[in-house]
């Protein structure tokens, strides 16, 4: 019997998402590599440690939403501001009308106070995900996006993956776009790009 780093039942509640781990083992070679594997991570990581301790993974993810990226803007340049207003403002919209949470938006990096009942709001909808893998993928998303507003959008179905992740790098490519990039930098965002992909394939699975 399979079982995780932490000797739990390797045991998954759809067939689905069992077989998204059994083709990431059986694309092993004769050395398993853990870096090629990043639903079975992710399936350790919520067995092992999510399952014990959603509440404090439902904090964490509250506390990105108090600071949470869709409320800094950039005062300057004008295209990098309609574009952070493009991508970020039909999340808040959706976060308002849907989730009862409306975000105050500060210009810069000076640290704006939310409305208590935002916040409440937005720990409201972190209790509905009681599954602790949906958890697991919702803090994954929150991590990698920098963005409670934007996993919560994508895990509650209103944005797609492919629309979070490019919200959460407005003011990456902006900066790609006028300074240029580096390798090193590249292969770190096309990392943190499959983890999420990974993810995501993790929560169509777990339907």
């Amino acid at each position: 019997m399979a079982r995780t780093p932490g000797r739990k039942v390797l045991q998954l509640p759809t067939k689905a998402a069992a077989d998204l781990l059994v083709a990431e083992w059986e694309a092993q070679g004769d050395l398993i590599d853990p870096s090629t594997m990043p639903v079975t991570r992710l399936v350790n990581s919520a067995l092992d440690g999510v399952v014990t301790q959603m509440e404090a993974v439902r904090e964490e993810i509250a506390r990105f939403s108090a600071s949470d990226l869709l409320c800094y803007r950039a005062e300057y340049p004008d295209d990098l501001v309609a574009a952070q207003a493009q991508h970020w403002d039909p999340i808040l919209d959706w976060a308002h009308q849907e989730l009862g949470a409306r975000f105050i938006l500060s210009q810069g990096i000076q640290y704006v106070a939310q409305p208590a009942p935002s916040l409440v709001a937005i720990e409201a909808a972190l209790n509905k995900i009681d599954n602790p893998l949906r958890l697991a993928v919702l803090h994954v998303m929150t991590s990698l996006t920098g963005s409670a507003l934007l996993a919560l959008s994508h895990v509650f179905g209103h944005a797609t993956l492919a629309q979070i992740w490019a919200a959460a790098h407005v003011d990456e490519d902006f900066q790609m776009r006028n300074l240029g990039g580096d390798e090193e930098a590249e292969a770190r965002r096309a990392k943190r790009l499959e983890d999420l992909e990974a993810a995501g394939r993790l929560l169509v699975a777990l339907g």
